[in-house]
């Protein structure tokens, strides 16, 4: 089989979201034996400048993958900022603004033309994610019966966009990454036309963390919790800081720390900046032994289809602290008894103490929520759920 995947932009570099998983995918199923194709923008990355053409036209091996990169044509930036301005803030738009937020989005003729002029050359076309002008013309630009769609589904205006609702109904196939984001897009979605699958993102299980390495590389001591991830409001980072604060006045008695991983500029608080050790990026191996040396990992983000550093945290053997307000890590907490999850202040500081009690306690989370990652999310076992849907879909 030949399988084409089309995303905004992708290249090295790139350290999370959609372009990791496509990352990892791409290169397993390579592996494989499947023959494996990405189509993509020349934009450099999510953060850059939509209208720059970073990298040359043309075809690039990126991690070992033949990339294929098309120009982007010239947006209206203040006219889409305008509409995903609403859109982020919960509010209606009109079919009208709906239009606008598509049109003046990344987007790039070329790379539809291509789609449609060579659509028999390939077995299927699989967009992500979805809420993208190269997803939403890129899949009326290609046959139904090839079209496949890797979400990455959160609980926000995008997905109740009508434009989108009515386009991706007809898409052949849907993959999802956890059991709630499946579920969301059936409440919002009429999929019972299109074939769908739960597949997980795999996960190297192979990997260690050793605490004592991160205390002597960065003179650390004592307990701490740890945040991995970008620094800013859309993970609700701020409330992680608000409540550490919160935490430290009203419990100084246990001298806990807050390590940060990650880029953002998200400021710290004053009134605990002595505590928090904002660390930047790290090195992959520096991130487990952090987590290896963490009492818990806190991931306080709303909005994840799934989380790579909650399921690290398992495999470094730590228990992780998740937001009750996100479907998708709540789920995983419940379902692997690997930690606990809070839904105000009050609960995240009786998490916090209840889990600093008992050593034994967060040893046996942790031991959990490793188990719990390799019965589901081995990367062997992912790969051959890919390979069997896309069979299933090429045969139907």
């Amino acid at each position: 089989m030949r399988i084409a995947f089309v995303i905004p932009w992708y290249g090295e570099g790139i350290r999370g979201g959609a372009e990791m998983e496509l990352r990892e995918v791409s290169t397993r199923l390579l592996q494989a034996g499947v023959e494996v194709e990405i189509l993509t923008t020349c934009v450099r990355s999510f953060d850059s400048n939509w209208n720059e053409n970073y990298y040359a036209e043309g075809t690039a091996m990126v991690y070992d993958v033949p990339t294929r990169r098309f120009p982007v044509r010239t947006r209206d930036t203040r006219a889409f900022d305008q509409v995903n301005r609403k859109l982020m803030q919960g509010a209606r738009v009109s079919l009208r603004e709906e239009k606008i937020f598509l049109r003046e989005m990344i987007n790039s003729p070329a790379l539809y033309s291509y789609i449609t002029e060579h659509e028999r050359e390939y077995d299927l076309f699989v967009f992500m994610p979805y809420m993208f002008g190269t997803t939403f013309f890129g899949v009326l630009s290609c046959p139904t019966e090839k079209s496949v769609l890797l979400p990455c589904f959160h609980n926000e205006g995008y997905a109740r966009m009508h434009m989108l609702r009515q386009t991706y109904i007809h898409t052949k196939g849907m993959i999802f990454n956890s059991r709630p984001e499946m579920e969301l897009a059936n409440r919002l979605y009429d999929l019972q036309e299109v074939e769908q699958e739960c597949i997980g993102l795999g996960m190297d299980t192979r990997i260690r963390g050793e605490a004592a390495a991160f205390r002597r590389k960065y003179g650390i001591e004592g307990p701490f919790v740890l945040y991995a991830g970008r620094k800013d409001k859309g993970k609700n980072v701020d409330t992680l800081l608000q409540y550490f604060s919160e935490y430290r006045r009203r419990n100084p008695e246990q001298e806990l720390k807050l390590v940060l991983i990650g880029g953002g500029d998200l400021a710290v608080p004053k009134d605990i900046s002595s505590a928090v050790y904002d660390l930047g990026f790290v090195e992959a191996q520096d991130k487990y032994d952090a987590m290896a040396a963490a009492e818990l990992l806190c991931q306080p983000s709303k909005n994840e289809s799934f989380s790579i550093v909650i399921m690290e945290s398992w495999l470094c053997g730590r228990p992780v602290l998740v937001h009750g307000k996100c479907p998708v890590t709540t789920d995983f907490v419940r379902r692997s008894s690997g930690g606990l999850y809070f839904q105000d202040y009050y609960e995240f500081e009786g998490c916090l103490n209840w889990m600093l009690a008992d050593s034994a306690r967060t040893a046996e989370l942790g031991r959990n929520g490793n188990a719990f990652v390799r019965e589901n999310f081995d990367w062997n076992m992912i790969v051959r759920r890919y390979i069997r849907f896309f069979e299933k879909l090429i045969e139907g």
